[in-house]
């Protein structure tokens, strides 16, 4: 079998790197350089941000992926050589007005995360500010350090013979054989295939509106910036008011985000520089005395519920989609990508596909 892939964020390169290791013919296509949008974008927390407020289907996908990461990271470390740094620190939120909702879910879905006395969080991180007066904790949650996940996905792509990646060819439209997808027409010409995947992220619309399909996937801003602290300045994640500090093994320290509807803008503002920097220093007020070393803006695929596509597109024979996770690409991306695998070569699925199902969720034309 022969399947075209396009888009190489986390999502497009793991599903390659899965659908490859089945024994397919892979080529995956991305308009600019593989992994270098969202997945490179994003603070690489291996959990959703509020766990507790999104849909039993991100769930599934979520708890997965939690699972899955450590034994990936293992392996990319061992087949490439470049260490994707799953980082197990735990994560703290501070302050939530849902709290009781959060111990809820965590009860009901068997996860550990339970209250804790200010006085341990502090103890247990002596560089948070005051100010806050409950904290809720996670243990085993991880981040993992995306950059360096990007690196390792593309050198395991780059060892494979049944893996050709295409970089810097934009896709314009698709080719069709009747209501048959048979490939992709791009800046360097036509490429057939049996199948198609579209994992373009926030351009997946764009693509799609070419074949008449209005899927609601558009981009999301959101900005970063980034502190170099001591190793041992912050021992776990933070997260109060709907921003989070993540620390990475060497003591550089993630703050974000914002989220912006502004269309495929990623331009990094000062507006959002001060925001981010003020809220640093709010969560910990060291920062005041760190320089920021980098400040930068990522488009995230927004979708209702942030519940993405994955399967077949009814009408439309040989596309397939794996798009639309929103704020959790990362988080999401084992999973969305087994499942697609199983569906693509009809596995029995790791979860249950039909919330994900393309079919009925968008307007076809006529």
């Amino acid at each position: 079998m022969s399947i075209c892939v396009v888009g190489a964020g986390v999502i497009g390169m793991l599903s390659s790197l899965q659908l490859a290791s089945q024994g397919v013919s892979v080529v995956l296509l991305d308009q600019r350089s593989a992994g270098t949008e969202a997945s490179w974008a994003g603070g690489g927390i291996v959990s959703p941000l509020y766990p507790w407020r999104y849909s039993p289907a991100v769930t599934a996908l979520a708890h997965w992926s939690q699972d899955f990461y450590p034994q990936l990271g293992e392996r990319l470390l061992e087949e490439t050589g470049v260490d994707p740094e799953v980082h197990v620190t735990g994560l703290y939120w501070l302050d939530l007005h849902d709290e009781a909702e959060a111990l809820s879910w965590a009860e009901r879905y068997g996860r550990p995360l339970h209250a804790v006395q200010m006085e341990a969080v502090r103890k247990a991180v002596p560089s948070l500010g005051e100010g806050y007066e409950r904290a809720v904790y996670m243990e085993g949650v991880a981040n993992i350090r995306n950059p360096r996940l990007l690196q390792a996905l593309r050198a395991a792509l780059a060892r494979l013979s049944n893996v050709t990646v295409v970089e810097h060819c934009p896709v314009e439209g698709f080719l069709q054989d009747g209501s048959r997808v048979v490939g992709v027409r791009t800046a360097q010409g036509d490429m057939r295939a049996e199948q198609v995947v579209v994992a373009a992220g926030a351009w997946s619309a764009q693509l799609l509106a070419t074949l008449g399909l209005e899927i609601p996937v558009k981009p999301m801003k959101g900005q970063m910036i980034l502190f170099k602290c001591a190793e041992d300045f912050l021992p776990s994640m933070v997260l109060a008011k709907r921003r989070y500090a993540i620390p990475r093994r060497d003591g550089h320290i993630l703050v974000g985000s914002t989220l912006e509807d502004v269309g495929f803008d990623k331009t990094p503002t000062e507006d959002a520089l001060e925001s981010l920097r003020a809220t640093a220093i709010e969560l910990l007020p060291a920062l005041a005395d760190a320089q920021v070393v980098k400040h930068w803006a990522g488009l995230r695929p927004g979708s209702p519920d942030g519940v993405p596509y994955i399967g077949q597109v009814s009408g439309f024979d040989g596309l397939w989609l794996n798009c639309g996770h929103f704020r959790n690409g990362l988080v999401l991306a084992p999973a969305s990508c087994q499942l697609l695998v199983d569906l693509m070569l009809g596995q029995a699925p790791i979860v249950d596909p039909s919330p994900y199902a393309p079919t009925g969720r968008f307007d076809q034309k006529g």
